[in-house]
């Protein structure tokens, strides 16, 4: 399975101190071979899915032809209302 990152998931990664970023590469591989902690989400966030590594989640989608499209990463405490805000902001056209 291919495992697609988005820009906000490579610069979040690219900034996390050593272990941390080690962590989530090793879970982003082996999300690849379908491994970790993932779980579907419930709504608002319907269609989506997360991993859970350590404190941070990631929050990805299955694509077409068995990809999985990683979306945003972020600690867990702020991670939903960000992605939510984000949605909500690109349903409005992102004009406010």
């Amino acid at each position: 399975m291919k495992v697609l990152l988005a820009a906000q998931v490579v610069d979040f990664v690219r900034r996390l101190p050593p272990e941390p970023r080690r962590r989530l590469r090793r879970a982003l591989r082996d999300l690849s071979r379908e491994r970790g902690d993932a779980t579907a989400l419930q709504t608002p966030l319907e269609g989506y899915c997360r991993l859970r590594v350590g404190g941070y989640r990631v929050l990805f989608a299955y694509g077409k032809r068995g990809s999985v499209e990683c979306i945003f990463a972020e600690q867990r405490s702020v991670v939903y209302e960000l992605v939510l805000e984000r949605l909500r902001d690109r349903l409005k056209g992102g004009d406010e």
